[in-house]
């Protein structure tokens, strides 16, 4: 497989063999190898999981969002939105960002563009497997929440579905394009002090108001702000505006046309 400025761009997958699985059941099965891989690794439960219901425990229990609750939300209501946030950025950014970047050193993802499976196709795969561990995260996060205290509405429960799924798309367009033009061990660097900063300072676990007047202008404009405002927003207040959703898109768009662009396989 030629290393050109061909090599370096996301394209279609190639046609299938005679006899071969259908695309579809080759995403499935992708999709439940990457999850699998995701779930068992000991680190990546670390940051898919136990951080985030570490995070949750500690907001509920202690006073730091006691400032930012609307009307008679309880601390819980406060702090679930954004530890969703977070699990979207543990899983899409940082979790699947560094698998990529490992895979791409130890040449899987050339081997994998030259199956059946395609590049497309292993895309997918991995896009699915990021809403499928999501899934997962919910549901854990519900499980620790609603002993604590949180009574979402339904309709904020499926509202927030849709948003997630929009930050995730975000979020993974931006790890994909880290792994894909960056050395592994850059991608892993990177990427853990990326969450760190955006779990601390990013909008999403407190909002920007926390932060100096220019600061607070500059990060609002963060993927990672816009998806706090927007899960909290729906969870709080029951329906989001538009300007975090904006933001979100314009960073999923732009994010994906630079992977396009620059992602090299090898």
């Amino acid at each position: 497989m030629s290393t050109s400025t061909h090599e370096s761009s996301v394209t279609a997958a190639p046609s299938s063999p005679a006899g071969a699985a259908s695309l579809p059941r080759r995403v499935l099965a992708q999709a439940r190898f990457e999850t699998m891989t995701m779930i068992r690794n000991g680190e990546q439960l670390l940051l898919l999981l136990i951080l985030p219901v570490m995070a949750l425990v500690a907001l509920t229990v202690t006073d730091l969002l006691d400032g930012y609750r609307v009307g008679d939300a309880s601390r819980v209501d406060v702090a679930v939105p954004g530890i969703l946030v977070l699990c979207v950025i543990s899983s899409a950014f940082s979790g699947q960002g560094i698998q990529t970047g490992f895979d791409r050193r130890y040449g899987v993802l050339r081997y994998l563009s030259t199956t059946p499976l395609g590049r497309a196709g292993l895309i997918a795969g991995k896009l699915l497997a990021i809403l499928a561990v999501l899934a997962v995260q919910y549901a854990v996060i519900a499980a620790v929440a609603v002993p604590l205290g949180w009574r979402p509405s339904w309709e904020a429960v499926l509202g927030s579905v849709p948003l997630l799924i929009l930050v995730a798309l975000a979020f993974t367009g931006l790890g994909m394009l880290i792994a894909g033009t960056l050395r592994a061990e850059a991608t892993l660097a990177v990427l853990n002090v990326v969450w760190v900063a955006l779990a601390a300072a990013g909008g999403v676990l407190f909002p920007v108001s926390v932060l100096p007047g220019w600061l607070s202008w500059l990060v609002a404009w963060l993927p990672s702000s816009a998806a706090g405002e927007a899960l909290r927003e729906c969870f709080l207040m029951g329906s989001v505006s538009p300007v975090p959703l904006l933001v979100l898109a314009a960073w999923a768009a732009l994010s994906w046309a630079a992977t396009v662009a620059w992602f090299k396989w090898v």
